[in-house]
């Protein structure tokens, strides 16, 4: 029997290290949050970089209500890797972490569990229903917390910023005086988005838009007086989709340059087949009737009508006995279908010529309810009409409205039903033409309630956008002053607005507006994506005054003191003052609470004063959040680096934060604004409960661990709308798994290792010098991608790195000489050093995105050394770039894997076991090839036996090297497995591994 082959494995320098192959990412990711909390890893890191270059990035607060959902992981871990790269660079980062703890969200859900017991709330004392609403803010401010710490989240989470902390509402206060003494903010009724479910106005980014089904319905007015004799007894035909407003309907609107006809009915074809079922009195009305509707809408008219009795087809017969424009109907007065009535109901209607007419759909004519329409207010009231404010919150008509008061809720469908009150009493007085419930369109909703939203006029404050700005800059001043005011004196009191303008407002005639303000500081912000800017821009370009007033109970109050006389509200520093005083020692509670005297002072009676029982809108009040938390922190006119939240915020938080710190600061509050897309399900649905589609971030963590989580915001375009579900994850998880691998191998081969190894540059190995070249250009690249924002950039190139150019490359390689090498060899020192190079670059890089591994991984080797985030980026030298070695070694590459191609098809057919097997020859038909691969060890490259470079003459293939492949016949090294020519046997040495073994 022959003699048993040496066992070589104990001399063999394999990877040792305890770093496990399985990550456990679940149930190690706690300990190490632990372990943060313990030491104090957030203050650690102030105190490293306390007086560096500051970079803030200001939270957006996110609702305390609910348990955290897919978007707010998505953000909240974008935010961290953000403030994880700048503190990386070297700066000091903070990231102090908020909620909005005011408004409807909370309020509502206290209310439901009022709903659930039969109580009222408007029976609660206002100070006890506010105080639940508190308790229950803070309990999901500190659920939501952890909830977020637990994501990796590093941040000041025993000192974060809420709305409803005293300092803070006396903050909100004080910005809304200063819109008071500026002369910005004014009280008017104007139509804005009403809940009658919840009772208040709403702002657009509370409002989202769905699909329904409505009554559309054809009414007739008729004609009492006009400058165009023959008008006089025709009937004016309006059509509209909201039958509720036809109860407060005060005036028609024509479109000036609209051509109109007057239609006489002389005939109906009737179906014989429906005859009988026809109410013939109606129907005989129509008989020699003039109507007057657009030219252009005619026959859509008239076959709306004619399906109302029942006709098929074009029954409704009309000879067109006069036609004219628009201009013409100027002093055209109509009567209500219901002037029967008496009171509001029997005064004249008036015509009036609006831009907005059109002729896309109904009859050309518009019925105005000011009220309920912002065209219609505003053409009313410029002609002297005012709302007359028939419906109350609740959505009824107020009970001594003179038709339908007290009745069921205008957003009810059955009241606005064909059948329902409104179109029943109009039939009935002949003023109904046509009425169908299948007209399909978008409808306003309030986010919260779900519920349909009006648009109502009531009493509100307002904010101007189109009012100049005075006394205001960069830098402008914060204290309450009269500044801008002209004649303000200490005891100013502000007139009765006029035209929409602000209380008291006298401006000078060339000061900016706020919209104008606005705009400016959106084109001198960074917006990253870029289309941010477009879309912000064209919405404070086009939007209306900023409505500010709500009419809950939970919220900063609205603490001004309006004149019982002038209904004007006073301005008096000293009076702002002590408001702002009282909020700093008893919050936003003490309004309610107050003795009014005591913060009027001596020079003003109560008795003449009513202080205001509104809310401020919980927008103004996230909006102030740069003035508590970002210059209360870190100084007067220090504005935040970064604001960065979803798409949605550029109707939301972006907007009114720029409109709050541009009519306090006359700039905005952020020098940068990052949008992120929103998170959708694997088939890129939105993630709904009824359809079962919800990705549950607590879940994800629960089972795969946060970093699963974060390298897949990391990974994902998230400037657009993304993707996450099992599929998804499934890759992220095979991605997290070769960066782990990554580290575990290069924790092994460096065991042991210590700085007596280091090899000088210069002495290195080509191959060494390479690849600090290739980190010298992922450096580069991962700055690049830091600044501009772009993690999938930062993170894809981190994985090529660690995949491509060490696992199955530079580790592929150089196992051979880790392994076999002598410990002394000098190849295998200048490897381990740049192994060692490699580490502690790597695990930086990675250390923002992958928080909790890379503080695994470098606790790992230095046990003793601190949080890896506690570490600044990698120092890379410029030496490192070498252009003439890249261009070296990108061909050498191209022709390792031609020649992997050409190896494994013959492992496939067990001709080789592996590549140490294959005897190559390369022909090489152009020099320079030739000459590269005889200045190299191709077969150490190639892991193969060795390799034969021989120059071809004349080019054959379409390749210019050409590898040929056979199974070689030299001995296999007993220790290294590499076949050479002085292993005279198989299982003896070569002669490097017998130098090694001695």
């Amino acid at each position: 029997m022959a003699d048993e082959q040496p066992d070589y494995r104990s001399t063999v320098f394999l990877p040792k290290t305890d770093f496990p192959m399985k990550a456990g990412l679940a149930q190690k990711e706690p300990a190490i949050l632990a372990k943060w909390a313990a030491e104090d890893l957030y203050g650690q890191l102030r105190t490293a970089r306390a007086g560096r270059e500051r970079f803030i990035l200001h939270d957006g607060p996110p609702y305390a209500n609910g348990d955290i959902h897919m978007g707010h992981a998505m953000n909240k871990v974008l935010k961290d890797i953000v403030v994880r790269t700048q503190s990386l660079l070297g700066k000091d980062a903070p990231y102090v972490p908020g909620w909005d703890c005011h408004g409807l969200p909370i309020e509502w859900k206290v209310e439901e569990a009022y709903r659930k017991k039969k109580l009222d709330k408007d029976q609660v004392p206002v100070a006890d229903f506010r105080a639940e609403c508190r308790a229950y803010a803070a309990g999901w401010v500190d659920i939501q917390r952890e909830q977020f710490k637990r994501l990796g989240v590093m941040g000041d989470w025993d000192d974060p910023y809420l709305t409803m902390k005293y300092d803070a509402e006396a903050t909100i206060v004080g910005e809304l005086l200063k819109f008071a003494e500026t002369g910005q903010l004014y009280r008017g009724a104007k139509p804005v988005m009403w809940s009658p479910v919840e009772k208040t106005a709403l702002a657009e980014a509370e409002v989202e838009y769905e699909d329904i089904t409505s009554t559309q319905i054809d009414v007739a007015f008729e004609i009492t007086d006009s400058p165009i004799k023959e008008l006089v007894g025709a009937c004016a035909v309006i059509w509209t989709t909201t039958p509720w407003t036809i109860p407060v309907n005060q005036a028609l609107a024509y479109g000036p340059e609209v051509e109109y006809v007057v239609a006489q009915v002389f005939a109906t074809g009737i179906d014989p087949d429906t005859q009988g079922s026809l109410d013939r009195d109606p129907l005989d009305r129509l008989i020699n009737t003039k109507f007057l509707v657009a030219k252009d809408l005619l026959a859509s008219w008239k076959l709306r009508v004619a399906a109302a009795f029942g006709m098929n087809g074009p029954a409704l017969f009309t000879r067109e006995i006069a036609t004219l424009q628009g201009s013409d109907l100027a002093g055209t007065v109509v009567r209500h279908p219901m002037h029967k009535l008496g009171g509001f109901f029997a005064k004249p209607r008036p015509m009036l010529a609006g831009d907005f007419v059109t002729t896309d759909a109904g009859t050309g004519l518009v019925h105005m309810a000011p009220d309920h329409g912002e065209d219609d207010f505003l053409l009313c009231k410029a002609n002297g009409i005012e709302p007359v404010f028939a419906v109350e919150g609740d959505g009824k008509y107020r009970a001594d409205w003179g038709w339908l008061g007290g009745q069921g809720s205008v957003i009810n469908p059955k009241f606005n039903a064909p059948d329902g009150p409104i179109c029943s009493d109009l039939r009935e007085v002949g003023g109904l033409l046509a009425a169908s419930a299948d007209f399909q369109h978008s409808y306003p909703h309030s986010w919260r309630s779900k519920a349909k939203v009006i648009f109502r006029a009531t009493p509100q404050w307002f904010i101007g956008m189109d009012k100049p700005v005075a006394a205001l800059g960069a830098g402008a001043s914060t204290s309450l002053s009269t500044n801008g005011v002209e004649g303000a004196t200490e005891n100013t009191v502000r007139p009765e607005p006029v035209e929409g303008r602000a209380l008291g407002d006298s401006p000078t005639s060339n000061a900016p507006t706020l919209r104008e303000l606005a705009l400016d500081a959106i084109a001198n912000t960074r917006f990253v994506p870029e289309k941010g800017r477009n879309r912000i821009g064209a919405m404070v370009e086009g939007r209306p005054d900023w409505v500010i007033s709500r009419q809950r109970a939970w919220g900063v109050p609205i603490a001004l003191y309006l004149d019982k006389k002038t209904n004007a509200y006073l301005v008096d520093p000293a009076v702002n003052a002590r408001i702002v005083a009282a909020f700093e020692q008893g919050g936003a509670d003490a309004w309610f609470a107050a003795d009014h005297q005591a913060l009027l002072g001596p020079d003003y009676d109560a008795a003449d004063y009513e202080p205001q029982r509104d809310i401020l809108d919980v927008w103004f009040d996230s909006g102030s959040t740069h003035a508590f938390t970002i210059e209360a922190r870190y100084g007067k006119d220090v504005r935040a680096n970064l604001y960065l939240e979803g798409s949605d915020q550029h109707r939301g938080w972006f907007q009114s934060s720029l409109l709050e710190s541009c009519g306090t600061r006359g700039r905005a509050p952020y020098e940068a604004v990052l949008t992120h897309g929103f998170a959708l399900d694997g088939q890129g649905r939105k993630m709904s409960k009824s359809i079962g589609n919800v990705v549950d971030p607590l879940k994800i963590i629960g089972e795969s661990g946060a970093d699963i989580l974060r390298l897949w915001v990391a990974s994902t375009d998230y400037f657009e709308d993304v993707r996450i579900g099992k599929e998804v994850l499934a890759t992220t998880s095979d991605s997290y798994r070769k960066l782990r691998n990554t580290f575990r191998y290069m924790l092994g081969a460096l065991e042991g290792y210590s700085k007596d190894e280091t090899v000088a540059v210069e002495a290195m190995p080509e191959l060494e010098r390479y690849m600090l070249h290739l980190l010298a250009g992922l450096d580069t690249e991962l700055k690049s991608a830091t600044e501009a924002f772009e993690f999938n950039r930062y993170a894809r190139a981190l994985g090529d790195f660690c995949n491509n150019d060490l696992s199955a490359f530079y580790f592929d390689i150089r196992k051979d000489s880790l392994y076999c090498d002598g410990a002394g060899d000098p190849t295998r020192r200048a490897y381990r050093n740049v192994l060692d190079i490699l580490f502690q670059a790597l695990v930086r890089y990675a250390a923002p995105i992958l928080c909790f591994t890379a503080e695994e991984v470098w606790g790992s080797r230095y046990p003793e050394g601190g949080s890896v985030h506690l570490l600044e980026w990698p120092t890379v030298e410029a030496g490192w770039s070498n252009d003439d070695l890249r261009v070296r070694w990108e061909r050498l590459r191209e022709l390792r894997t031609q020649l992997t191609g050409k190896i494994e098809p013959l492992r496939r057919e067990k001709v080789i076991g592996s590549s140490l097997e294959a005897d190559v020859t390369a022909l090489a038909y152009q020099p320079g090839d030739a000459a590269l691969l005889r200045s190299v060890n191709f077969a150490e490259i190639a892991i193969t036996a060795p390799v034969t470079v021989i120059e071809g003459e004349t080019l054959e293939t379409d390749q210019p090297v050409a590898f040929e492949v056979a199974k070689t016949e030299l001995e296999k090294c007993g220790r290294c497995w590499r076949h050479l020519p002085e292993v005279t046997e198989d299982g003896a040495l070569c002669d490097r591994c017998a130098s090694v073994v001695g």
